[in-house]
């Protein structure tokens, strides 16, 4: 069995890294922590994924990704202005 794929995800103007690559079928999960107040940033979301979650001020925040289909989904703010990618490779 794979160990859990843990991905940390800076939150500050944008996300960094913004696109996050993870295997398929290996649990994974990604820890975003704003460092910024800038307003939007202050939720992540994503349909695809399945989460909607805020983001206190230096509080990492962990969030589930599934890995069940390989693929490419996305995440945002609260405003969709700022996007990040998760890439599921076979």
């Amino acid at each position: 069995m794979e160990k859990e794929q843990q991905i940390n995800v800076t939150v500050n103007g944008g996300y960094a890294p913004a696109t996050v690559e993870l295997k398929k079928g290996v649990p994974a999960s990604l820890t975003l922590t704003r460092t910024s107040d800038q307003g939007c940033l202050d939720v992540v979301h994503s349909d695809a994924l399945g989460f909607n979650t805020d983001l206190p001020l230096d509080q990492p925040q962990t969030v589930t990704v599934p890995t069940d289909k390989s693929g490419e989904f996305t995440f945002s703010c609260g405003m969709d202005m700022f996007h990040g990618k998760v890439v599921v490779k076979p």
